[in-house]
């Protein structure tokens, strides 16, 4: 069953808050599983006034931010894991392929792949339309 989530839907599921929750929409296709969020990239976020004046690049770190945050919400969407708090534990094999500007939309296609015990790795892909912008994996610890 698919689910679609606004921001003030995700804000009861993880505990980011502005300026740091970088996810402005998720649709949950697989509860704890599976999912893709939506992150409307504007002029007005905070990091362009320094990355890079003249020049706005979404920086690499954000994307990975954003993609794990997608993660969150989709792995505590699932009933097992509500009202846990999950921290990354390492990025794997990450790969930018093209840079995410003022007025894009990022979509970020999440799967959590393996989960033993309070471990567990995700992969993803964030999309600029079409095109592949970054791809890569990511591990968390659940608490």
């Amino acid at each position: 069953m698919r689910k679609i989530l606004n921001i003030e839907e995700i804000m009861d599921i993880i505990p980011h808050r502005h300026p740091f929750l970088f996810v402005d929409r998720v649709e949950i296709h697989d509860a704890g599983v599976k999912g893709v969020g939506i992150k409307n990239v504007t002029m007005n976020e905070y990091y362009f006034q320094g990355h890079y004046p003249g020049m706005p690049v979404m920086p690499g770190v954000i994307i990975i931010e954003t993609m794990a945050q997608v993660g969150a919400v989709i792995l505590l969407s699932h009933d097992d894991f509500k009202g846990r708090v999950p921290y990354f534990a390492g990025i794997n094999k990450f790969r930018f392929k093209r840079k995410v500007v003022p007025g894009d939309s990022l979509r970020i296609e999440v799967e959590i792949v393996k989960i033993r015990g309070s471990i567990g790795i995700g992969q993803g892909k964030a999309y600029v339309e079409d095109e592949l912008a970054a791809e890569g994996e990511f591990m968390f610890a659940i608490q």
